[in-house]
Formats: C-alpha cells, structure tokens, sequence
C-alpha cells in the first residue's frame, strides 16, 4: 500500500484516512452538479429512446422495456465511472497531491475515496434510472432475495469499473485523456445482449458479444430482476467484476505508488 508519509500508529489509521477522503470525494460530488446530471439524464434519455422509438420494432409484442433495462442499468455506471477518472487525474495534475504527502496519511486512500464516491454515485443514479423505468413500463418478477443478489452484482460491476477507472486516471496525461475511459465502458453494453439477444448477431459479433465481460453481468441482471433462472451465468459475472477489482486496484495502487514516489 502507497504511504505519502511513514508516520503510522495504528492498523486502524488506513480506514481512518479512507473516511475523510470518501467523505471529500462524496461532497465534491454532490457539488458537481453538472455531472451528476448528466450521469442520469443520459441513461434515462437512452431507456425512453430504446422503449418509445426502437422498442415497437424490436418487440411487437410488447415487454421491451422489461429485456432493455439491465443494460439501461450498466450503462448508467459506465457515465458516472468517467467522472472517476477525470477526478483522479485531476488530483495528480493539479498539486493537490503534493499537498497530501506533507500530511501522515495512507496515500491509496485518495484513491479508495473516488472509487466509493463513484459507487454511491452510480448507485443514487441506478436508483433514478429505475424509477423512470417503472414509470414506463417496467415490471419485474424477482422476490426481494433475488432483487439483493442483483443490487449485490451491480455494486461489484461499479466497483470494477470504478477502480480500473481510476487507474486510467493515473494513466492518463490529461483530464479529457481520462474522460475518454468512458467511451470503451460505454461501448461494451452496445456489443453485448444489452438491447437484442446476441443470438440475431452475426456469427462474428456473437463470438465477441457472447465472450465479453458485460453479457453474462447483464443477463445475470436480467434472470435476478425478471425471476427466470440464473443457469451458470452468475458465476462468469462474478469473476469478471472480481476479476476487474483486483485488476484495477492493482494497478491503481502500483501507479499511484510510481507517481508519488520521490
């Protein structure tokens, strides 16, 4: 774990520090008024065209707002995870981490408090996403045990692109360098069977959308809400955002160590 100062006293000082700066990390957020609405409006825009525009052609029959809104849902936490990146990035360019490392606190827990912000972020959004689409239509099956599975799935996925958000902030040479993360995460519901069952794909597409992090999160999502079995695709989502934590905090973590040091 990266120290901005060695001055430790206590196996307990780390979650101390992550607490301040989760706390710094949420106000900032509430204070970015602009991106908390475009984290929302965005999501909520895409559901309603896909629902009132595309949906009579997709679903004749009717219930597309029902197979679309796990995807509508991911790609709400793909916006807000960009605000990561950019937040992160301009923590290391603009000196403010200079600034911390006079301070005896845990250097990764600036990190651990844009990622946690980000995933309440992305939860408040998710919960207004969901709002309108029960407004629209929207009318799952799953009992509460089911809904507590999917909540718990979508907070790992957030956490995953959370982290490897912020290690793309580190990365990134600039704070629209660290914007651009969001278009690749953005990018992967749209290859996926977010909006149409992959098997309508060509053979190609199908092999990348079937084999892609995102459609066995969505379709574990989708069998949670709806109240229709899981089969084995729980698992595959589980290891993915695992997999993607561990991948991201690694990374955050080693560069963020690499950037400091002296």
């Amino acid at each position: 774990m990266a120290i901005l100062t060695h001055d430790r006293h206590s196996w307990a000082d780390p979650l101390r520090d992550s607490r301040i700066f989760i706390v710094r990390s949420t106000r900032h957020s509430l204070r970015s008024i602009d991106a908390m609405v475009t984290s929302i409006a965005l999501p909520v825009v895409i559901l309603l065209l896909f629902v009132y525009v595309f949906g009579g052609a997709l679903s004749p029959s009717g219930g597309y707002v029902d197979y679309v809104v796990p995807g509508i849902v991911l790609l709400c936490a793909g916006f807000g995870s960009s605000t990561t990146a950019i937040k992160v990035n301009e923590d290391m360019t603009n000196g403010v981490i200079d600034r911390f490392r006079s301070m005896p606190i845990t250097g990764t827990a600036v990190l651990t408090g844009h990622v946690v912000a980000s995933v309440v972020r992305n939860l408040a959004s998710t919960v207004v996403v969901l709002g309108v689409a029960f407004l629209v239509g929207f009318r799952p099956h799953g009992d509460v045990l089911a809904w507590l599975a999917a909540a718990g799935v979508l907070t790992l996925y957030m956490a995953a692109i959370s982290w490897l958000a912020a290690s793309f902030g580190l990365v990134a040479r600039s704070a629209e360098g660290a914007g651009a993360f969001s278009f690749f995460i953005m990018f992967l519901p749209y290859l996926s069977s977010a909006f149409v069952p992959t098997d309508t794909m060509p053979v190609v597409l199908r092999g990348v959308a079937d084999h892609q992090p995102v459609t066995p999160i969505i379709e574990t999502l989708r069998s949670l809400m709806m109240g229709t079995p899981v089969g084995n695709d729980w698992i595959v989502a589980l290891a993915w955002c695992l997999g993607g934590i561990l991948l991201g905090w690694a990374g955050a973590a080693a560069l963020f160590s690499r950037r400091t040091a002296r």
